[in-house]
């Protein structure tokens, strides 16, 4: 018995009379046993197999029979460093990872950077709007400290108690937002208005506050925006002359009342008498006014240093939301309220990045190759498939002219008649007779008819006439 040939790989494995191999020198991780054919390669996948030869002849059963030869096992190889696994474990390192989506966390970063920053600068517009402490465009620091030069002291309060407790009749109170003010509040300005004495300045009260605050006072509509002119007799006005009253409310009002700056027919600004020391109220249907970024236009500086500086001392009230909300639980605003003003355009812009990087990370798929692949149809199936679309549409008479051409053409080469001539009865009916068993022609086979016939009456006449037709071609063609 001969052991097969040693595989690639066996050094040493020569042809010839058994010989006795010394033993192999044992390689790492080799117990001194003789490698199965099936056993797999040191380093190698599961269930791959050994790419030696086959067992050695001397582990190799059954009987010896000639001359034999030996083969002697390939030496194991130790796993290469660098190899399939070397890459692979090299390829998920964190050094490697990070090399590889360095860019696109960068990119992510600076695009969220920016986010951020878009949104705190859309977020910060709004703050300290009408503080007298802020230099904001949208604080009234400079109308402060022009009243501060005229020795007018301005105290900032916030809450409503505190504007109540500072209001008296050498005072002016400038409530700055009066439909934020919960029902206490309001109930606590309107005892302000009605027992201090003073002026009261509201500034853009709408229909929420006005019938606690200003009874007498309607509004009706917004005015357009824009400078308008006084209109008026009132004094603080025609020394103003124009100013940025438009864009906020129109009032009307059912009491006495110095109306200025018209739109539409409506004030912008109302002056009215309020309680029974002598005090006002005035109406100021925009707070555009009173803003660092809107005080230098037209009379807007002189209109506000008259309004709030006829008393030596200026009660500023900022409306707290703390404040509204311990009082009047119902006015408690939403988280996405309280969230800063740009949190949507922020998010946005992390869903356009998302987006960006997907499409630049992702698969590309390359143009649309067509292949031409060969129909194979069966002749079986293109049979049944035109017999049904005849039976179909009931082309009884198209069935039986193509049965009856191929039947012709057919008998035609078994005949000897050219093909140019299949066609014609007097060419092909007697070149039939003749190879027919009895060489006549009688009435149940009546060639003129089967070959050349009229249409089949109906479904059963179509079908005996493709079995006279196969009858016929069998016949010609064994005879």
């Amino acid at each position: 018995m001969t052991a097969p040939a040693p595989g690639p790989g066996a050094p040493g494995s020569t042809p010839g009379p058994h010989v006795p191999a010394p033993p192999a020198a044992p390689q790492p991780g080799d117990s001194g046993a003789a490698m199965p054919a099936t056993a797999p390669l040191p380093g190698a996948a599961p269930g791959t197999p050994y790419a030696g030869s086959a067992l050695p002849a001397a582990a190799a059963p059954g009987p010896a029979a000639g001359p034999r030869r030996t083969a002697t096992p390939a030496p194991a190889s130790a796993p290469t460093p660098g190899g399939a696994s070397g890459t692979a474990a090299r390829g998920t390192t964190p050094a490697a990872v990070w090399r590889r989506s360095r860019g696109v966390l960068i990119c992510l970063g600076i695009l969220l950077v920016g986010a951020v920053v878009l949104a705190a600068l859309g977020s910060g517009s709004r703050h300290g709007r009408l503080d007298p402490r802020s230099a904001d465009p949208d604080g009234s620091r400079a109308v402060a400290e022009l009243l501060q030069a005229r020795g007018i002291t301005t105290r900032v309060v916030t809450s409503a108690r505190e504007a109540a407790a500072a209001a008296g009749p050498g005072t002016t109170l400038l409530v700055t937002d009066p439909d934020r003010l919960g029902d206490t509040q309001r109930r606590a300005i309107r005892s302000a208005i009605d027992l201090s004495g003073g002026r009261t300045v509201l500034l853009a009260p709408g229909s929420i506050s006005l019938p606690d605050l200003a009874p007498a006072a309607r509004t009706k509509g917004d005015a357009l925006d824009g400078n308008l002119d006084p209109g008026c007799a009132l004094p603080a006005a025609v020394t103003a002359g124009r100013a940025t009253t438009g864009g906020g409310h129109r009032y009307t009002s059912t009491a006495a009342a110095s109306a200025c700056y018209p739109s539409g027919g409506h004030p912008t600004l109302l002056v009215l008498p309020s309680g029974t020391r002598g005090g006002d109220t005035v109406l100021l249907g925009s707070e555009t006014l009173l803003l660092n970024k809107k005080l230098a236009s037209e009379g807007n500086a002189s209109l506000a240093l008259q309004l709030l500086g006829s008393r030596p001392d200026l009660v500023w009230y900022l409306p707290s939301l703390t404040e509204v909300q311990d009082e009047d639980p119902a006015q408690e605003k939403g988280f996405f309220e309280l969230v800063p003003r740009g949190w949507g355009w922020a998010l946005l812009q992390l869903f356009t990045a998302a987006a960006l990087a997907a499409l630049w990370r992702a698969r590309r798929l390359g143009p649309l190759v067509t292949e031409k692949l060969p129909v194979a149809i069966r002749a079986s199936e293109t049979t049944e498939g035109r017999a049904r679309l005849y039976r179909k549409a009931g082309a009884r008479d198209r069935a039986a002219t193509v049965l009856r051409a191929a039947a012709r053409e057919r008998l035609a080469a078994l005949v000897g008649v050219p093909p140019a001539r299949a066609h014609e009865p007097a060419a092909l009916l007697p070149a039939v007779s003749t190879r027919l068993t009895d060489g006549q022609t009688d009435g149940r086979r009546d060639l003129t008819a089967l070959l050349f016939g009229t249409t089949p009456a109906d479904d059963a006449a179509l079908v005996a006439l493709a079995d006279h037709l196969d009858a016929l071609e069998r016949e010609v063609r064994t005879s």
